[in-house]
């Protein structure tokens, strides 16, 4: 099997479920308890807060753990809404947002908040003077993702930062799912991001986890509220053993990728230059400005599920662009933001490496492909 989805979900660390399993067996305390069993469970809570803020060089007020990025999305946009309405109604968001942003920004809209929606170029990439002339006296927020989920393009946070340094008072969210363990970290945590989303899964820990960076000296409104847990701002019962993992498996990514910088950006250099050659496969990711771990590309007239299945009667598993929408046959968001014809975006799939993927991997993806290309031919 070739697992090659990883931007979908990545397989837990084995590391990462042995803390899990652990935890679970030992910890058996609620972390509100006042008892030395509740003593022991918020002990280990605040030990995975305090790794997963070094690892983030941040502080440990700053991180508040979630149910993933979704949770993490929609808490942010909606505290914001709810705790700045006095001030203003305005939201901004980028064109190519995840359904956690763009779905959860037209329910505000649905609800008295005016969204205005940044464009981007062909290459994928926020338009930043297009994004600032957006900006007005009411605006309360700015949503941008970090990295597209889709094709795979690194935004210009940096670049919206120092736009976003004349409005002080406008928040700053980045969905950097994609981007942790994938980019560097100074091209999408800034000092001027106020709020960032992650999701566990993505980096080899436990579904179901998540957590945001909340810088201090902001505010938002809870979106669940009840026993007061994370500080008042995010009540339910924590996830001790969910919590503990996940820590564990940031650790070994970022380890991981210190260890090896350049693995996965290789493979995706290799695997672009040789799909590069077919007549009838157009790449929808760039080369430049594009995350090491996401290739987007088609073939001409072969729908990407088409594809996809015919992939996996190989047991070489991909998506058709966001696994969130692939079985709802829609066609890529992005691809559309960017202008890409109808008929092209509908052959779209997404090849997504990780760290764990080799090169004798990507070498028999291509024989497969090759064999499938051929067909598709002959077909047409």
């Amino acid at each position: 099997m070739i697992y090659f989805d990883n931007s979908a979900t990545t397989a837990i660390a084995p590391l990462a479920l042995d803390a899990y399993m652990k935890t679970s067996q030992r910890i058996i305390g609620n972390p509100s308890s006042l008892h030395d069993l509740g003593t022991q469970a918020n002990r280990l809570l605040q030990q995975a807060r305090k790794q997963i803020a070094d690892l983030l060089s941040v502080d440990a007020g700053e991180i508040y753990f979630t149910s993933g990025g979704t949770e993490g999305d929609n808490w942010v946009l909606k505290g914001t809404a709810l705790d700045k309405k006095e001030f203003g109604r305005h939201i901004i968001i980028s064109s190519i947002e995840h359904p956690a942003v763009s779905e959860t920004a037209a329910q505000l809209a649905e609800n008295g908040f005016e969204v205005s929606v940044a464009p981007v170029g062909k290459d994928g990439l926020v338009d930043v003077m297009k994004l600032k002339e957006l900006i007005r006296k009411d605006t309360i927020l700015v949503s941008v993702m970090a990295v597209n989920n889709e094709v795979g393009a690194i935004q210009p946070i940096e670049a919206i930062s120092a736009v976003l340094a004349d409005y002080p008072k406008i928040h700053f969210h980045v969905d950097a799912v994609q981007a942790i363990g994938k980019v560097p970290q100074e091209k999408w945590l800034t000092s001027r991001v106020d709020f960032a989303t992650f999701s566990a899964h993505k980096f080899h820990g436990p579904r179901g986890v998540g957590f945001i960076f909340w810088r201090k000296g902001r505010r938002i409104a809870p979106l669940l509220t009840g026993g007061g847990q994370e500080n008042n701002q995010r009540s339910g019962t924590e996830n001790v053993a969910g919590i503990v993992a996940t820590a564990k498996a940031l650790r070994l990514t970022l380890e991981k990728k210190a260890e090896r910088p350049d693995h996965v950006a290789t493979l995706r250099k290799y695997l672009f230059e040789a799909l590069a050659k077919y007549e009838k496969v157009t790449i929808f990711s760039g080369e430049k400005e594009y995350a090491p771990h996401i290739l987007c590309f088609g073939i001409k007239d072969i729908r990407g599920e088409v594809l996809v299945h015919a992939l996996e009667e190989k047991q070489i598993y991909v998506s058709t662009t966001s696994a969130c929408s692939s079985r709802k046959h829609v066609a890529s968001s992005t691809l559309h933001a960017m202008n890409v014809p109808s008929n092209l975006a509908t052959t779209a799939i997404r090849v997504s490496l990780d760290e764990n993927n080799t090169m004798a991997e990507v070498e028999q993806f291509l024989i497969i492909f090759h064999q499938l290309y051929q067909k598709f031919s002959k077909i047409n």
